[in-house]
């Protein structure tokens, strides 16, 4: 089996899912938060667009990232000029995209984790004389813990088996776009479905896998907050 699998594909994807998760996982905290505790007019509306990716086709999603980094674009020229290539068809323009399009995979977990924490469990933090971050990483980030782990753990599967998007953005070049979600797809249309089958075996392992043990951490976190 070792020997179909495209193992430089399946390491590209990991990084791709470890550089997503670095980045948007710090903006998920802090937007969710701000979203669980600030009442503002037209908060259904921002909750709606960071929702959007959940239900936009990957490809309307992945033609509007494209345009929006191509070389034509203010955002594609400046990255040009900044680093000497294209933002589009490069690892880094993959990492911009597979951040915005999983944004409601880490903002909505972490969303519901703070909105659970009383109200009155952030007065006593202020009775008790701690200023809004010190509360905030003392008291809330460890209640919320459970919904950043599960937020954590949904953005790295779901960046592994990305392909609508990855394909749109990123294309096909190996070595630098070709995930293994890609290299499935290649495999199949080559008619080699015994490389396809045990690359899709082992993401299929992998996502359990992680999916599990995180189930496994959130409950035991959830338990020992219970009363005895």
């Amino acid at each position: 089996m070792m020997g179909l699998l495209d193992w430089t594909s399946i390491i590209l994807s990991a990084k791709l899912a470890l550089a997503t998760l670095l980045v948007l996982l710090p903006l998920a905290i802090v937007t969710a938060h701000w979203l669980a505790v600030t009442p503002f007019r037209g908060k259904a509306w921002v909750e709606g667009l960071l929702a959007l990716p959940l239900i936009l086709p990957p490809t309307v999603l992945g033609y509007y990232l494209l345009v929006a980094m191509g070389g034509n674009s203010p955002l594609g020229r400046w990255f040009e000029a900044l680093v000497g290539q294209t933002l589009a068809f490069s690892f880094s323009g993959l990492v911009v995209a597979s951040v915005i399009f999983n944004i409601p995979f880490a903002v909505q977990p972490i969303q519901r984790a703070f909105e659970a924490i009383s109200p009155e469990i952030r007065e006593a933090a202020q009775c008790c004389g701690l200023t809004f971050w010190q509360a905030f990483r003392k008291v809330e980030m460890p209640l919320a813990w459970p919904g950043i782990l599960s937020g954590a753990v949904l953005t790295f599967a779901h960046t592994l088996g990305e392909f609508g998007v990855v394909l749109m953005v990123g294309g096909n070049i190996p070595g630098e776009t070709k995930t293994v979600a890609i290299a499935i797809y290649d495999k199949t249309q080559s008619f080699d479905h015994a490389s396809a089958g045990a690359m899709s075996l082992l993401l299929l392992v992998i996502s359990l896998v992680t999916i599990g043990v995180s189930y496994g951490l959130v409950d035991r976190l959830l338990k020992k907050r219970r009363p005895v």
